[in-house]
């Protein structure tokens, strides 16, 4: 991507993108190519055209992201959804911003292309075990078939505990969640490449409590399915 913008407008732009949390900068380390999904790219290549627009679209489930465009001349982080860069044939950088409407209607086939939103499940479990509730098969086999409609997808299962027991015993149990579920994707006859199981143990409670507390809701595995 970046290089066609060199080749044709002989006009040196980069863009490094890393997804962004709380108090973090994008690093200022060597160039990389950014996914396609979170950024668009515009340059009209005939006669080489007087700009390159950069356009920083949303991560799934609202996850920040950023993108440094930097020239010769100068560099611009775009830290927003729907922020804008603009490249000039001299080098200067000028933001601004646009909104989803508009975007859809400038490049309707090109957002058609981007893939759908994740979506995110969330099953109970038994108390101190990695079975789940009698209530939550059911619901399972629906999001395996949801799964199963959005082929080629990564799959990711976080197991979670609530506050009875020990870190230790929790972090095991956590993870035993989740591997308990990448079991029952493959025996439906997904890839085992394709699911991955975390735990994160009582770190993340759905709802917080004091230790030693029971807590059903916190008792769960989330399934992201991108």
């Amino acid at each position: 991507m970046r290089a066609a913008v060199v080749a044709w407008c002989r006009q040196a732009v980069a863009t490094r993108y890393q997804p962004a949390g709380p108090g973090r900068r994008p690093q200022t380390g060597a160039s990389r190519l950014v996914p396609a999904a979170l950024l668009l790219l515009t340059a009209v290549l005939a006669a080489c055209a007087p700009q390159t627009r950069i356009t920083l679209l949303p991560q799934a489930q609202g996850q920040p992201s950023a993108v440094v465009v930097s020239t010769t001349r100068e560099e611009v982080t775009l830290n927003q959804p729907f922020a804008v860069a603009e490249v000039g044939r001299d080098g200067r950088v000028t933001s601004s911003s646009t909104t989803a409407e508009a975007l859809g209607s400038r490049h309707p086939a090109l957002l058609s292309l981007m893939p759908p939103p994740a979506e995110s499940f969330m099953m109970a479990f038994n108390t101190g075990s990695a079975e789940l509730a009698p209530a939550e098969r059911a619901r399972l086999e629906a999001v395996i078939e949801r799964a199963r409609a959005r082929p080629g997808g990564e799959i990711v299962v976080t197991g979670h505990t609530d506050r009875q027991g020990s870190v230790e015993f929790n972090d095991r149990l956590a993870l035993e969640r989740a591997q308990a579920i990448r079991l029952l994707f493959i025996a439906r006859g997904f890839p085992p490449e394709r699911i991955d199981a975390v735990g994160r143990g009582e770190r993340e409670p759905l709802v917080p409590t004091d230790d030693g507390i029971a807590e059903p809701r916190n008792r769960r595995a989330v399934i992201v399915v991108r």
